[in-house]
C-alpha cells in the first residue's frame, strides 16, 4: 500500500504539470505579412512579372493596400514565356503611366477563388480601372478550367500559387493585354477599324476641244440666235 506522502507528492505534481507545459510551449504569434515577392521567386518562372513590378513600384503598393482591405486580393502572374512570346518592342513602346496600368490589370481589388471565378459577373473590375468596362476582366469555364478574357486575348488559368484568402496568386500562360495595348497587324497603315476615305468623285469627261458637255451646248445655242439674226437682217435688206 502506497504512503500517504507518495500519494500527496504524485497528486501535487499532476496538479502543475498542465500549468508547466504551457510555460515551456510559447502561444503561437501573430503571422506576419504576406510577402508577394517571394511567392513569385517560390514559383520559379516569374522573373519578367516580378522585374515590371518592381519597375513600376506597384510592388512597393500592393502589401499596403493588402493589409488594409477586408476584401483580399487577386493577382495574375504571366510567366517568363507570356513576356518572351510578346512581340518584340510591345513592352518598350509603353509610356510609364501605360506600364503602370499594365501591371494593375492584373490584379483585383477583391479575393477570387476559382469556384468565384466561374460564377462572377462579367467584366471583373481590376485595379486598372474603378468601373466595370474596357479595364475588366472576363472569366468563363469551370471549377477545374477557368480562361479569362480580356477582348485582346484569352488564356486558361492554370494553377495557383497561392490560393488562401486574402491573397490568390494564379498562373497565365499570356501577358493581359487590353486593348490599347495590343500591337497594331503588321501591314496596316492605319488603326484598325479606320474606313479608308472615300474616293473624290472624278470631273465629267470632257469634249474634244477641251469644253465640257454643258458649256458645248450653251454655245451652240448662241451660234444658233446669231444665225437666225443674220438671216432676218438679209430677208428685211431684199425689200428695201
Amino acid at each position: 500500500m502506497a504512503s500517504p506522502l507518495i500519494l500527496l507528492t504524485l497528486t501535487t505534481l499532476l496538479f502543475h504539470l498542465p500549468s508547466t507545459l504551457s510555460q515551456s510551449a510559447p502561444a503561437p504569434g501573430p503571422a506576419g505579412p504576406i510577402n508577394i515577392t517571394a511567392i513569385l521567386v517560390g514559383g520559379g518562372q516569374f522573373n519578367s512579372f516580378r522585374r515590371l513590378l518592381n519597375e513600376t513600384r506597384v510592388l512597393d503598393q500592393l502589401p499596403n493596400q493588402l493589409n488594409n482591405s477586408n476584401q483580399g486580393m487577386t493577382i495574375f502572374a504571366p510567366t517568363d514565356n507570356a513576356f518572351q512570346n510578346l512581340p518584340a518592342g510591345t513592352l518598350n513602346g509603353l509610356s510609364e503611366e501605360k506600364k503602370v496600368k499594365l501591371v494593375l490589370y492584373h490584379v483585383l481589388p477583391k479575393f477570387y477563388s476559382m469556384d468565384d471565378l466561374v460564377t462572377v459577373s462579367n467584366p471583373v473590375p481590376t485595379q486598372a480601372g474603378s468601373s466595370r468596362g474596357s479595364l475588366g476582366l472576363n472569366f468563363t469555364g469551370r471549377a477545374s478550367q477557368v480562361n479569362v478574357s480580356t477582348g485582346v486575348v484569352e488564356t486558361q488559368i492554370n494553377n495557383a500559387l497561392r490560393k488562401d484568402f486574402p491573397l490568390a496568386v494564379y498562373v497565365v500562360d499570356k501577358v493581359l493585354l487590353f486593348q490599347e495595348d495590343a500591337p497594331a497587324p503588321e501591314g496596316a497603315s492605319s488603326p484598325p477599324g479606320t474606313k479608308p476615305s472615300a474616293k473624290a468623285p472624278s470631273s465629267p469627261a470632257a469634249d474634244g476641244d477641251g469644253a465640257t458637255p454643258s458649256k458645248n451646248g450653251g454655245g451652240r445655242i448662241v451660234d444658233m440666235g446669231m444665225g437666225l439674226v443674220g438671216g432676218l437682217v438679209l430677208f428685211c435688206m431684199a425689200f428695201l
